[in-house]
C-alpha cells in the first residue's frame, strides 16, 4: 500500500513533509532543511515526554492509554504473556515514545521499517550504544510487529537520551504487514 493512500489523522496531516510527501514525526530532527528519519531529537522527545505530547503529531494525549509500535521480539513476548493470562511489563527502557492510537496505527502503515517484515534499517544512523546495539543496520526487520496500547508510561530524561517504559497492556494489535490495521485506522478516525 502506498503511504499517500493511508488516511491521515488530522494532526498528522498538518505536520511538515519531506520532499517525497512523508509527514515528519514530531521527534524527528532536521539537518540542513531535511528530516533525519533514522534519528530522534533529544529536545523534542523530552518535550513530548514531559508535556504528554504524541511523538508523531506533537499534540496533547489525554490521560489514559497511550500506544506505540513494537517489533517482532516484543510483539512475541506480549503475545506469549497474554496467551498465558500473565501480565506483561518490559523493564528495559526504549527510546521510542508514545502516541495517540490513530497516530501509531498510521505510523505502523506508513513508516517503511515498521510496515513490512522485509524492510531494512538505514545504514546512515550514527553509532550504537547499550540501547541500540541489538539493531543491526541494514538487516531486515523480520517477524511480525504490533500496535500496542498501554495504560500509561514512565520516562526519564538524561543528558543524552529520553527513555520510556510502558505499563500494563490494554490493547494488542499484531501484524505481519501493517496494512492489516487499515480498517482499525479508518474506524478510529471515524470516531474522532
Amino acid at each position: 500500500m502506498r503511504f499517500d493512500s493511508v488516511p491521515k489523522p488530522p494532526a498528522v496531516e498538518a505536520r511538515p513533509r519531506d520532499p517525497r510527501g512523508y509527514p515528519v514525526p514530531a521527534i524527528t530532527p532536521w539537518e540542513d532543511g531535511a528530516p533525519q528519519f533514522a534519528l530522534t531529537d533529544h529536545g523534542r522527545s523530552a518535550d513530548c515526554a514531559r508535556e504528554r505530547l504524541c511523538s508523531v503529531c506533537a499534540t496533547r494525549m489525554p490521560r489514559g492509554p497511550v500506544w506505540r509500535v513494537v517489533g517482532a521480539t516484543e510483539s512475541a513476548a506480549i503475545a506469549e504473556a497474554l496467551a498465558a493470562g500473565s501480565p506483561y511489563r518490559n523493564l528495559a527502557p526504549t527510546l521510542e515514545g508514545p502516541g495517540h492510537r490513530a497516530c501509531m496505527l498510521y505510523a505502523s502503515m506508513v513508516c517503511p521499517y515498521l510496515a513490512r517484515p522485509n524492510a531494512r534499517r538505514g545504514l546512515s544512523a550514527p553509532g550504537e550504544d547499550e540501547l541500540t546495539a541489538h539493531v543491526l543496520r541494514g538487516t531486515a526487520r523480520g517477524g511480525s510487529g504490533a500496535v500496542v496500547g498501554f495504560a500509561d508510561y514512565e520516562y526519564a530524561v538524561t543528558a543524552t537520551k529520553v527513555l520510556f517504559r510502558f505499563l500494563d497492556v490494554v490493547e494488542f494489535l499484531p501484524h505481519d504487514t501493517a496494512d492489516a490495521h487499515l480498517d482499525e485506522l479508518r474506524a478510529e478516525l471515524a470516531r474522532r
